[in-house]
C-alpha cells in the first residue's frame, strides 16, 4: 500500500534529502537513490500544488452588486 503524504511531509522529506546530499558524505549509490527519491517528492509536491490551484477561487461583485465566484488566475 502506498503511503499518502501531505504537502508539508513531502517538503520536509525533500529538505532532508537536500541536506544529506549537500553534506557530501553519502556513497554514490546512496546519493543516486536519494536524488531519485527527491525527484519523486518534487513531482508529488507539484501535483498537490496544481490540484490546490484548481480549487482556489475569488469572490467578485457582478454588475448587480451580487457576489459570484470566479476561478482565480495568478498574475505572472
Amino acid at each position: 500500500m502506498v503511503e499518502k503524504r501531505t504537502f508539508e511531509q513531502s517538503v520536509a522529506q525533500l529538505e532532508e534529502i537536500v541536506r544529506r546530499l549537500e553534506a557530501g558524505d553519502m556513497s554514490l549509490d546512496d546519493s543516486i537513490a536519494a536524488f531519485e527519491k527527491g525527484i519523486m517528492l518534487t513531482r508529488e509536491c507539484e501535483n498537490i500544488l496544481n490540484k490546490a490551484k484548481g480549487k482556489v477561487e475569488k469572490l467578485v461583485r457582478d454588475s448587480k452588486g451580487e457576489l459570484t465566484a470566479e476561478s482565480f488566475e495568478p498574475r505572472e
